[in-house]
């Protein structure tokens, strides 16, 4: 399961140090990851072992239709990228520029469950600003399950 926020440095070939933490649970289901585009110029990263509980939850769950769709419009932007020696992963060319980076170069990974989400920090912290609300909303119930 991955959890918590990291800051991470991306180099100026698309390349981060994965977290420690991450890497082991990486590594531990192979080395390699799955990138996809997610919501708001975000990238959703899947270990390739969770990655294939996706394609097959969607055969078993899909129409033809919506296996057709998931698959040209999912699938077919996806980009996988193993860990190098170093313990860095490189997020492809084309999925890099679905989360704009700052001249910093850095990026915020969010531990996500079965996944993680990539975001520039700007956004991250727009995003959070934005549904502070929903949270407060919602906190009585998050509380009642810690």
């Amino acid at each position: 399961m991955f959890a918590g926020e990291y800051l991470c440095k991306v180099d100026e070939k698309g390349r981060f140090i994965v977290p420690s933490p991450i890497r082991e649970q990486i590594e531990a289901d192979g080395q390699a990851v799955t990138f996809l585009k997610g919501p708001e110029q975000s990238l959703l990263i899947y270990s390739l072992k969770e990655w294939e509980k996706v394609l097959d939850r969607t055969k078993t769950t899909l129409d033809e239709d919506q296996s057709r769709l998931f698959m040209h419009f999912v699938v077919s932007e996806a980009g996988t990228s193993e860990i190098d020696k170093t313990g860095r992963i490189l997020i492809p060319g084309r999925l890099r520029k679905q989360i704009p980076l700052d001249e910093d170069l850095e990026i915020i990974l969010v531990g996500m469950y079965h996944r993680m989400e990539v975001w520039n920090p700007s956004e991250w912290r727009r995003y959070i600003a934005r549904t502070e609300d929903r949270y407060e909303q919602n906190m009585s119930k998050i509380q009642n399950l810690l």
